[in-house]
């Protein structure tokens, strides 16, 4: 109904299951091209099951679009999934992305993000993240998969378990202030 009323009933839009107009959600890992863009989607189940992002790559570079899954230094809610869930959708799916992919998350929370990590851990890593936030307003488009990985926030949890550490930083940020 949509793309009739927009006078393009045979455009094809693929995006997330359960999203008005789409007509294609493409299956894990699956690729399609956009003009010269390289589309992989990725799914991402957690936020909600049917969560997927998008890697996309061309000659000028890597992004990938994280809608609720990943954001700028943490990550979206458990509501249909849990731990396991998300340590899969972050450390092996969307951790195993090329190091320089640039992040674009669904919302910006980075300033949030950070406020809740200094609390837990003062590393250089998050000073020099925290500076970063202080200083620009919009920080969307301005980190990589690579600086989304910090081993030494699990240390803020005492566990070691991945799993486990994934769960209690969520517990953590749900219950910050």
């Amino acid at each position: 109904m949509v793309l009739a009323e927009l006078g393009t009933p045979h455009l094809q839009i693929i995006g997330g299951r359960n999203c008005e107009g789409v007509i294609k959600t493409p299956a894990h890992e699956e690729t399609f091209k956009l003009g010269n863009i390289l589309v992989k989607g990725v799914h991402t189940p957690c936020h909600t099951q049917d969560s997927i992002c998008f890697f996309m790559e061309d000659d000028s570079g890597k992004a990938v679009f994280t809608g609720d899954t990943l954001f700028i230094s943490g990550c979206g809610k458990f509501f249909e999934g849990n731990a396991a869930e998300m340590h899969e959708a972050l450390n092996k799916r969307l951790g195993a992305l090329p190091n320089d992919t640039v992040v674009y998350p669904g919302h910006e929370y980075t300033k949030s993000n950070v406020k809740f990590a200094m609390s837990v851990l003062q590393s250089d890593a998050v000073k020099k993240l925290q500076a970063f936030a202080d200083t620009n307003r919009v920080t969307t488009g301005k980190f990589t998969i690579g600086d989304e990985k910090d081993p030494i926030i699990q240390k803020a949890t005492g566990a070691t378990d991945p799993v486990d550490v994934m769960g209690k930083l969520r517990e953590m940020k749900n219950n910050f202030k």
